[in-house]
């Protein structure tokens, strides 16, 4: 087929047209011939542009071969150019299916023209979607601990008691609950010392030092209540969770009235236009409400400020689904507690004192049941309830964690996985430390003790004794952020420090705190008896 001197190009001229339309059938029977047709009709694995490149590059490659004169090469680019347009006039679809039938898949196009990695290479693994090996062990997790349910019951039977959620020594807790509706004088004692602040009725060392006894009064008088209680475990635990979650809202609220009335003073002493009050923009009066810090009170937040994003309306039906989630959640923590844990620790040894392989065992049997506790723990807590309260509140921030599960070092792991308690620490240990001249790592290290001091006042005061298991697991995490952060520097892209994170997480970490502390407890009932 002999054509004339035809523009390569994609335009709707008549003449293109025309000699598009008269190509006969043995052109066509000609140019299917040159080309191996595709396995697939559609262009799935090529894009319009691709195919068109590997035609041309093909063309190329086959006349090379046959030893075709560059006539014959201009023709054939012609033909299959004008071929191109008229499928594209006619319908864009058909063009791509006719492109991909002709000119894919020859013997001389190159199966390989790039370096590529396979899918589950270390440098390839997390760039994909993993959601049909997620499926997979959802499936595993399924199977395996339906089987591990029925095992249990068979050999155990229905160890949950009637007296679970509520038993007669409940009714001995009202101490601790009375205690616990008295922390609500705390806050107004903080806003009654900041309305004379703001009148300017008592100097600021006075305001300081009114706040330093109401934050300790309000510590130490829950610890207490419930040394001098016979309470439950979990009625105290409950009192100690509220009472931490009150001081570290009002040292919130002392520390940023604080510095917002420095900047007010600061400002009046400049002109207007001055740095501090451009960038700031912050009136201490609109700090000194009410209604402010009722809300903060209550809001799923530590760190106080006068006003937050809030959401347009309550969304009832979200919120009643959410609720609905909370209970079954919290009836699967309380099956695997009574069914599962409580039957190991009761049938364990002190892990510091018996065989070193027979406590082995027990924890590593125990990490299990413990890692799926925690996990349903931290999805009621923190995606749950605080999201809850958030839309009751209209609260617009939700972000209470980040993908701490992806954490590759130890410090990104406390950095994630609890935001409001991270934000805090921030704002006011951290950064505060800084401020004052104190290098970095000394200040990290103050920001863990004090997450230490307040992890073991939530477990050791409801526990009525003080072996420091607590505090010494937070302390360990320092040498952890240290080793994981030298890893992670010397292998990039690796995820050793996941690894050592899951392990101490999963297997070395709770599951010994949680038999050391039963041990001890039990150890302690039996004196007392």
């Amino acid at each position: 087929m002999a054509i004339s001197d035809v523009p390569e190009s994609m335009g709707t001229t008549a003449t293109v047209t025309a000699v598009a339309t008269v190509q006969t059938d043995s052109d066509l029977m000609r140019s299917s011939l040159r080309r191996r047709p595709s396995a697939t009709s559609t262009g799935n694995l090529f894009d319009a542009e691709s195919a068109a490149e590997d035609a041309i590059r093909d063309s190329g490659s086959d006349d090379s071969l046959n030893g075709k004169n560059n006539e014959e090469v201009k023709d054939r680019k012609t033909d299959h150019a004008d071929t191109d347009n008229n499928v594209v006039m006619n319908d864009v679809t058909d063009r791509e299916t006719v492109t991909d039938f002709k000119f894919t898949y020859r013997p001389s196009v190159p199966a390989h023209r790039r370096s590529k990695e396979s899918p589950l290479s270390s440098g390839n693994i997390f760039r994909q979607s993993h959601a049909g090996l997620f499926n997979l062990c959802i499936v595993v997790l399924v199977a395996v601990n339906s089987r591990l349910i029925i095992e249990n019951l068979m050999k155990y039977g229905w160890l949950i008691k009637s007296g679970f959620w509520f038993s007669s020594k409940s009714l001995r807790d009202w101490p601790l609950f009375m205690c616990c509706l008295s922390l609500a004088v705390f806050p107004l004692a903080a806003f009654i010392v900041e309305s004379l602040a703001q009148q300017k009725r008592i100097s600021e060392p006075v305001v300081v030092l009114l706040h330093v006894v109401i934050t300790t009064v309000a510590i130490i008088y829950p610890v207490l209540v419930i040394l001098r209680c016979d309470s439950a475990f979990l009625s105290g635990a409950t009192l100690m969770l509220l009472t931490c979650i009150v001081w570290l809202k009002l040292v919130s609220y002392a520390h940023t009235t604080y510095d917002m009335r420095a900047l007010t003073s600061s400002n009046e002493k400049v002109a207007k236009g001055e740095t501090v009050a451009n960038t700031l923009n912050v009136e201490y009066p609109s700090s000194v409400n009410f209604m402010s810090l009722t809300y903060f009170m209550v809001a799923p937040t530590l760190c106080y400020q006068p006003s937050y994003p809030r959401t347009p309306s309550v969304r009832k039906g979200w919120v009643f689904r959410q609720l609905l989630k909370l209970i079954i959640f919290t009836g699967v923590m309380g099956f695997i507690i009574e069914q599962y844990m409580n039957p190991i620790v009761q049938n364990s040894q002190h892990p510091l004192k018996g065989n070193l392989l027979y406590a082995i065992e027990r924890i590593l049997k125990l990490s299990v049941p413990n890692v799926y506790v925690w996990l349903c723990m931290f999805y009621c807590f923190f995606h749950l309830w605080l999201n809850i309260l958030a839309e009751l509140l209209r609260f617009g921030d939700r972000e209470f964690y980040k993908d701490w599960w992806n954490a590759q070092t130890v410090e990104e792991y406390w950095r994630m996985w609890n935001m409001p308690v991270h934000k805090w620490m921030v704002r006011h240990v951290y950064f505060p430390c800084i401020r004052f001249g104190i290098p970095k790592g000394a200040a990290a290290l103050i920001a863990f003790l004090v997450s230490a001091v307040f992890h073991e006042l939530c477990i050791a005061v409801p526990c009525h004794m003080f072996k420091l298991w607590a505090f010494i697991g937070i302390m360990f995490q320092v040498p952890l952020v240290l080793i994981t952060n030298y890893l992670q520097n010397k292998y990039r892209n690796s995820m050793v420090g996941n690894m050592i994170f899951w392990f101490i997480f999963c297997i070395l970490g709770q599951p010994m705190c949680v038999l050391l502390y039963y041990h001890d407890l039990m150890n302690r009932k039996g004196e007392l008896d």
